[in-house]
């Protein structure tokens, strides 16, 4: 796939340049999109700039984090804190993610969203208010290793390291969890299903689909 270099600032206006324009084609009134990639490709900040670009045109969205909904420490770290089986499999609340997140947005749905569920440091209720999202508005869902389930993503941003950037850039106590990125590629391949990839080996220079 053909790569262009950009700016992170462009990039951001051509990808809202998208979204102002995106139809969800199963009818909902509320387009949901993915912001894909390991924690150390940071698709969260992505995602945050998405939201502020948005707010400025004056069109409504929400970023929702993963990692608030992940399932509590008891179950998750069942077979120990470095299991990569389990965090490639087990560590994500897809239930809850499709209850509280997915089902408010479906055809029909009430829009009412939980923007997070549990607190993955305290490991306790986050008691979050919901977020009532009108039609139009934008799910902004980020995190990874997103696009192995079967979520209603209507646009699929991936946001791509190589094995060496991934390596430098993940700190050295989560280098645990590198197999199961690997294991992501191989099974997944987010880079050639992505609607959208980002290179974002240097920081400062990214490169994208367009």
């Amino acid at each position: 796939m053909r790569l262009e270099a950009i700016t992170w600032d462009r990039l951001v206006d051509r990808l809202v340049e998208r979204l102002l324009e995106l139809k969800p084609a199963d009818g909902s009134p509320w387009p949901r999109i993915a912001f894909d990639g390991a924690p150390a490709a940071a698709p969260g900040d992505l995602a945050a700039r998405v939201h502020e670009a948005l707010r400025v045109r004056g069109r409504p969205s929400l970023a929702v984090a993963t990692d608030g909904f992940l399932r509590p420490a008891s179950v998750r770290l069942e077979h120990g804190h470095q299991d990569v089986d389990a965090y490639y499999d087990g560590w994500l609340d897809t239930g809850a993610l499709w209850r509280e997140v997915f089902g408010p947005l479906e055809p029909g749905g009430d829009g009412r969203v939980l923007p997070d569920l549990l607190d993955p440091v305290t490991d306790r209720a986050t008691r979050s208010p919901y977020v009532q999202l009108p039609p139009g508005g934008l799910l902004l869902l980020h995190g990874p290793l997103l696009l192995r389930h079967w979520f209603p993503f209507d646009l699929t941003v991936h946001l791509l390291l190589s094995p060496g950037a991934l390596r430098r850039r993940t700190p050295e106590a989560d280098h645990w969890t590198l197999p199961a990125f690997g294991r992501y590629q191989d099974e997944t391949d987010p880079a050639g299903t992505a609607d959208v990839l980002v290179r974002a080996d240097d920081p400062r220079r990214p490169a994208w689909s367009g």
